[in-house]
């Protein structure tokens, strides 16, 4: 079974940017289901972006033109690139890969966004 790796979270100022990586220990390719959610204290876990086919990609309505997602098949490697961060931004950040029925997640990776 596939397993997952997240990085590059941190504290950043309002307005600036982080790309986070969540690594797989397994080949992944366009047949995976990619994603990244993400959970602040107090509300549940939320669907950030998606990556499907390699291609189709749908985003929160409250990321949308900031956050970008993709995947890199050679390095089994999904990123999730936050441009213009916000406070609200602020949550542990979840990678997830999806093959059929067999769904795995990462450990997270915390994003904080404060001046």
């Amino acid at each position: 079974q596939v397993q997952l790796m997240e990085s590059g979270g941190g504290s950043v100022q309002p307005g600036g940017s982080l790309r986070l990586s969540c690594a797989a220990s397994g080949s992944i390719s366009s047949s995976h289901f990619m994603a990244w959610y993400r959970q602040a204290p107090g509300k549940e876990r939320e669907l950030v972006a998606s990556i499907s086919s390699g291609r189709y990609t749908v985003y929160a309505d409250s990321v949308k033109d900031r956050f970008t997602i993709s995947g890199d098949n050679a390095k089994n490697t999904v990123y999730l690139q936050m441009n213009g961060l916000k406070s609200e931004d602020t949550a542990i950040y979840y990678c997830e890969v999806r093959l059929g029925s067999l769904v795995t997640w990462g450990q997270g990776t915390q994003v904080t966004v404060s001046s």
